[in-house]
């Protein structure tokens, strides 16, 4: 296992508690609660509009949640944590994004600066590490998801699938309790796609914590620990990934997993 994998206590890394979301009137999460212990790696799957995305987005409160808890290392975080002003809550919302780091489907890289710049940037201006050492990390896990040679390479000269392995080392570059990666393949083209699968099988290995909204069935089914189906903002059915797969117990999951067939 990585020796940069922070030290965790026993028990859960990761819980969330009747997370609810709603958008005026449109209740798009319904109090979903999940739990993720060290090395778990839980996907979710479900049609568009199921409320996977925004479910990972409440974990790091992107989205603020209407209603429950997130709770990290043993710290709860709920909706009014974010929308308070007090120098506390700002503080502790910070430190939730520094434990939970997300991968975007679309990279969101900043175009001006290179790919070390970029994995270099939370470190250097959040965690206050000097630049020389940040660019000499940010080297290591630029070799790591196998981008040596394009360390100094801006976006624009970057494939779709080297930017969402720039993206990855820039997540791993705050040293994150939990990973979360939102369709991480969708915006790919499909000869890129497992260049990406292949980094994110290596952190699975290692044991990270991953949480993975995917369409990528076999992927989830090989890699995950434990699968989680959402449909209509609500946990449809979750459990192991060839368990769910070989034998979905809704109607709903069957017709999910026979259009991803096709």
């Amino acid at each position: 296992m990585n020796s940069n994998i922070k030290a965790l206590d026993t028990g859960f890394v990761l819980r969330a508690d009747k997370i609810e979301k709603h958008f005026a009137n449109i209740e798009v999460l319904r109090g979903i609660s999940l739990e993720a212990k060290r090395g778990d790696v839980i996907s979710l799957i479900g049609a568009s509009g199921s409320g996977k995305s925004t479910f990972l987005r409440c974990l790091n409160f992107l989205e603020i949640p209407t209603g429950g808890t997130v709770t990290i290392r043993g710290e709860t975080h709920q909706a009014s944590d974010a929308l308070s002003r007090s120098r506390a809550s700002k503080q502790k919302l910070r430190q939730l994004r520094r434990e939970v780091g997300m991968v975007f489907q679309s990279f969101n890289l900043w175009p001006h600066m290179t790919a070390a710049e970029n994995v270099m940037e939370g470190p250097v201006r959040v965690l206050k590490e000097p630049p020389k050492a940040a660019r000499s990390r940010a080297l290591d896990l630029l070799a790591r998801v196998g981008l040596s040679e394009r360390a100094d390479y801006r976006p624009s000269q970057l494939s779709g699938g080297q930017q969402q392995r720039v993206a990855i080392a820039r997540a791993l570059a705050m040293n994150p309790d939990v990973l979360l990666f939102d369709e991480p393949t969708s915006a790919l083209d499909p000869e890129l796609v497992g260049e990406v699968l292949a980094v994110m099988t290596d952190l699975a290995k290692e044991g990270r914590t991953m949480l993975i909204v995917t369409h990528e069935i076999a992927f989830a089914r090989d890699v995950s620990s434990k699968m989680i189906f959402l449909r209509k903002g609500l946990v449809e059915e979750e459990g192991p990934p060839r368990d769910l797969i070989a034998s979905p117990k809704s109607e709903e999951l069957q017709r999910f997993l026979a259009r991803m067939r096709h």
